[in-house]
Parts: structure tokens; sequence; C-alpha cells
């Protein structure tokens, strides 16, 4: 069993909702662990905030910066500030389900509320560590933006935002190719964002040169 609390902080009072408790179900076969030292870390891109990061992306946008809404940015090729913040969040049901029939996944990390530092380091058994290199994807320019304009460090950015990646799958090297067919048939993209180590720090997520 697992739950989320939503939590909007911020937004006015009175009619508006400012607390949202979810929750999940599901079966796990415990004692059981998956992830490998050699194994591979491939990211499927996101479309933007997927829900999480607003209490910061609004103070930064429409606090410090005076930004409306409505205001179309250079930065976004011309895209309204609320075109980027509500960017629908994907669902990667369909590209990862064929893989879990095949049993071609050894972990799974859904990049929500804590970033890469407070999600992924739940799959990652002891004695390993998951190392990201931030400049092997696309940062989507909603999230330069509100690092610019905030001032916002390298280390927080990746602590609240997906900062252009939705989920992390991991799995062997040798059975890439076969997972690479299977997303290009879906027309699914991604991109190979790190590796599985020994080590005890969770994960690392390095800074891209220069």
């Amino acid at each position: 069993m697992d739950g989320v609390l939503v939590r909007n902080d911020g937004l006015p009072r009175g009619d508006f909702v400012d607390r949202l408790q979810t929750g999940h179900l599901g079966i796990v076969q415990l004692g059981q662990e998956f992830l490998r030292d050699g194994d591979l870390a491939l990211g499927l891109p996101s479309a933007g905030l997927h829900t999480n990061g607003y209490t910061l992306a609004r103070e930064v946008l429409f606090q410090k910066l005076q930004k409306r809404p409505d205001d179309r940015l250079r930065e976004l090729g011309g895209e309204t500030i609320a075109d980027a913040l509500l960017a629908p969040h994907l669902s990667y049901g369909p590209a990862i389900h064929p893989l879990l029939d095949e049993g071609l996944v050894h972990g799974l990390a859904h990049i929500t509320g804590g970033g890469f530092y407070d999600n992924i380091p739940r799959v990652v058994p002891a004695g390993l560590e998951v190392v990201l290199k931030s400049g092997a994807w696309p940062v989507p320019p909603i999230f330069e933006v509100i690092q610019r304009g905030g001032d916002v460090s390298f280390e927080e950015m990746h602590r609240v935002f997906n900062m252009g990646i939705g989920l992390v799958v991991f799995a062997a090297p040798d059975d890439v190719p076969r997972i690479s067919r299977a997303w290009k048939d879906r027309n699914q993209g991604w991109f190979a964002i790190g590796n599985v180590r020994r080590g005890g720090r969770g994960v690392v997520v390095e800074a891209a040169p220069g």
C-alpha cells in the first residue's frame, strides 16, 4: 500500500482544495533485489513538471520574476508560462508493460516529488548506487527558466523537479537492444542516462561539463 499527499501551498484558501490524498495498492514479493552492478539507467522523457514542484515554480515565476500565466517567454519558444506549467502528465504504461512481461526490467523509479534524490534510492539495494549524467538528456526550457530566475542550485533542482525525465528504467546492458526495439515500435523516446555501480550513496547526479 502506498499513498501520496499532494500539497498546494501558496494557493488561495476558501473554495480551493489544498490537500489531496491518493492511494495505490500493489503486490510485491519481499526479499528480492533485482538491481545489479553494471545495470544501465534508461530515462523516459517527461512533458514538463508532471504535477510536482509547483510551489517553487510559482514562487520563482510569479513572485520573484513577476510574470503572469499568459506571458509568453522567448526561452519557452513563445509558449505561455501556463501552457508550460500545465503540460499533461505522460503515461508510461504502454511502454513498460511489455518489458515487464518479458522480464527485462530490473527496477523502475517514477520521478515525482523528491526528484532523483528521493525516488531512485527506493529501488537501490545496499551496496549499490546509481550514477546519472545530467547532460545525457535535454532539459525542458521551463526548468532552465526556473533555475536561472530563482537562482536555484543544481542539487535543489534535481531534488524538486524531474528535470525532463519522468521515469527511470533499470535493465541489463545486454537487454537494451530488445528494449530499444520495443520502444521504437511504440514511438517511445528514451535516453541512456546513467548506470548502477558499487557504492553507498543511493544516487549521484553528475553535472554536465562546462
